[in-house]
């Protein structure tokens, strides 16, 4: 069997550079993120490390100009690709008032920006799950040839928003992706207390869609299994579940404390797994990253994250009397 390049996935040198700037700046904006907090500056932080292999490797198999994604809370990675900004990821993290997300008012997470279509999801896990299928829907409908990707833990495949949009997706044969970002751990809850099944994917044929586990740490192989789902979903064949197995190398959030339900051990062996590191051997191996390529790249992310960081502490918060804009219908009758 032929070996996994990018050259056999008909991307350039260019573009897996591409590939691993966006995971490496999704990682520094959240090792920022963590510093900010501990230094009492902003009040949470919920972590893309040791997901960002996944997330960048789909966002990247998808159409950035015309596909709706709908993120869940720890998708950095996905939504940088699909043209959010450090600097407007921090300025949710400092809750102010230009935070494109909710203009301060929901938790780091909660993505939202219209103009790069990426829909807004709630706090109850999982959820985005039926709106994504609801979006489906509507391209489908409408003959807009748009896909929907949606992504969600392995702990949200077990509540009732997954089952209901995967069986309504599989019966309608929906252009929708849903991907599961298996991380091991539902908070403190590891995998094997919450699936009486080998692997998440085995779910998918209950719903008559295909099924695929997928390394989560190699960004090449979620590229491909998720350009074949989209393709698969624009011709009309309907939705695919894909599950990409990787680690959650923070503890699962800023407030959490993961030291009583796992050991140091563990977190460690999984540490040389990590693709922000494996990915960029991968490079150098091939040619591709070399020391003069990366120094550049690590300069950039720097200077941007520096400047992201300044802005959200002196940009202002929302006004008090804002409170409630965009919750009710303003002007004209009651």
């Amino acid at each position: 069997m032929e070996a996994l390049t990018h050259r056999n996935l008909g991307l350039t040198d260019e573009q897996v550079l591409e590939m691993y700037e966006k995971m490496l700046l999704a990682r520094k904006i959240d090792e920022r993120m963590w510093l900010l907090n501990r230094a009492g500056k902003i009040p949470f932080v919920i972590s893309c490390q040791g997901q960002e292999a996944a997330q960048v490797g789909a966002a990247m198999a998808l159409n950035t100009e015309e596909d709706y994604i709908l993120p869940y809370y720890r998708d950095i990675g996905v939504v940088l690709t699909f043209g959010m900004t450090a600097k407007d990821l921090m300025m949710s993290g400092f809750a102010k008032a230009d935070d494109p997300n909710s203009a301060g008012r929901q938790m780091p997470g909660h993505f939202g920006q219209k103009k790069n279509r990426i829909v807004t999801g709630s706090s109850p896990v999982t959820t985005q799950v039926p709106h994504a299928v609801g979006f489906a829907l509507a391209s489908k409908m409408k003959k807009k040839g748009f896909v929907a990707f949606t992504t969600f833990g392995e702990g949200s495949s077990n509540q009732g928003d997954f089952h209901e949009g995967a069986n309504f997706a599989g019966v309608h044969k929906l252009p929708v992706i849903l991907l599961c970002e298996n991380n091991k751990y539902a908070i403190s809850v590891p995998i094997e207390k919450q699936l009486a099944c080998e692997k998440v994917s085995d779910r998918a044929s209950g719903y008559g869609m295909p099924g695929y586990t997928v390394d989560g740490n190699d960004p090449l192989a979620v590229y491909d299994v998720v350009k074949k789902a989209a393709d698969r979903a624009r011709n009309g064949e309907g939705p695919t579940l894909i599950e990409t197995v990787s680690y959650r190398l923070t503890p699962h959030s800023s407030d959490d404390d993961d030291r009583s339900y796992r050991t140091k051990e563990e977190v460690a062996e999984a540490k040389t797994k990590d693709a922000v590191y494996t990915f960029a051997v991968r490079l150098r191996d091939a040619g591709i990253l070399t020391d003069e390529v990366e120094e550049k790249m690590i300069e950039r992310i720097t200077i941007d994250i520096d400047a992201a960081t300044e802005a959200a502490e002196k940009a202002e918060y929302a006004r008090a009397e804002d409170t409630l804009k965009h919750v009710y219908k303003e002007g004209g009758d009651a």
